[in-house]
C-alpha cells in the first residue's frame, strides 16, 4: 500500500514537468491553530468541535514538528421520561512530537518520532507509538514538495474489549504539499504501521485558502483504519471538516 501510494505521488509530481529546485526551511518557530465547530437547536440539539495546534521548529541541524488534536461530538435526546439527555458519541484527542537531524546532503534526515491517541468509540481506545527512520525529499520546487519516510517502530494499545496489544513495526510514510495558486495549497498525508497483528494506517487530505496574510479556510478529510478490530467495531473511521487556520 505505501509502494502505490509514493509510486502515484512520485508519478503525479514528474508529469507536472517542473524545474527541481531545494526549497529552503526558514529558521525559527512557524505555528497554526485550526477550530471548527457546528452547533445546532431546535428539533436536533448538538454540539461537534474540531481543532488542532500544529508548531514547526527549524534550527541550523534540526527540524522538529508537534501536532496536538482533539475532537468531540455530544447530541441532545429524550430520555423516554419526559427529560432530555445529553449524549457524546465522539471523544478523540491525540498528540505527536517528531525531531529530525538534518543529514549532510540537502533534503536527508534521521528522525525519532513519538505519538499517542485516545479515542473512546475507536477501535483502539489509547494507541501510542514510537519510532526511528530516514526521510528524503523526493522532490522540491516552487510550487511543489514530496518528503517519504521509512523505518521501524514499537506500538502499544488497548482495544475497544479492554485487551492489551504491542509489538514491533514498520512504519512508512509520504506528504505531498501542492500551491495550486496565490491563495490555495493543496496537501495528501499517509502513514502506514505494520505490525505482525494489525496495520494502523492514517491518510489526510487538505485544500486550503488564504483569507489574509494571517487566516485560511481549510476543508480536510481524515481516513483511518486498523486491519485487526474487535467485533461490532468497524475498521475505517473517517471525518471530514471545514476549519478556520490561524497562523503565528
Amino acid at each position: 500500500m505505501v509502494e502505490k501510494f509514493l509510486l502515484t505521488l512520485v508519478l503525479g509530481v514528474a508529469a507536472c514537468g517542473a524545474a527541481l529546485a531545494v526549497e529552503v526551511e526558514r529558521p525559527g518557530w512557524t505555528t497554526s491553530a485550526e477550530l471548527g465547530a457546528i452547533i445546532t437547536s431546535g428539533n436536533t440539539v448538538g454540539t461537534s468541535v474540531t481543532g488542532k495546534i500544529e508548531a514547526r521548529h527549524e534550527l541550523a541541524g534540526w527540524s522538529n514538528h508537534y501536532v496536538m488534536g482533539g475532537y468531540f461530538k455530544e447530541d441532545e435526546a429524550a430520555d423516554g421520561q419526559g427529560g432530555r439527555l445529553r449524549k457524546r458519541s465522539a471523544e478523540r484527542y491525540s498528540f505527536s512530537a517528531k525531531a529530525a537531524f538534518k543529514l549532510m546532503q540537502k533534503g536527508k534526515k534521521l528522525f525519532v518520532l513519538a505519538s499517542h491517541v485516545d479515542d473512546k468509540f475507536a477501535a483502539y481506545s489509547t494507541y501510542s507509538s514510537v519510532g526511528v527512520g530516514h526521510s528524503v525529499q523526493l522532490h522540491a520546487s516552487a510550487d511543489r514538495s514530496l518528503d517519504v519516510e521509512l523505518g521501524p517502530g514499537y506500538f502499544s494499545g488497548v482495544n475497544a474489549n479492554g485487551q492489551a496489544e504491542s509489538g514491533f513495526t514498520l512504519r512508512g510514510a509520504a506528504a505531498l504539499k501542492w500551491k495550486l495558486g496565490p491563495a490555495a495549497v493543496f496537501s495528501q498525508t499517509l502513514s502506514v504501521e505494520r505490525g505482525a497483528s494489525n496495520t494502523h494506517s492514517v491518510a489526510e487530505f487538505g485544500l486550503s485558502t488564504k483569507i489574509n496574510d494571517t487566516m485560511r479556510m481549510k476543508a480536510s478529510f481524515v481516513a483511518r483504519k486498523d486491519t485487526n478490530v474487535p467485533a461490532k467495531k468497524k475498521n475505517t473511521d473517517t471525518q471530514t471538516a471545514l476549519t478556520l487556520v490561524y497562523s503565528f
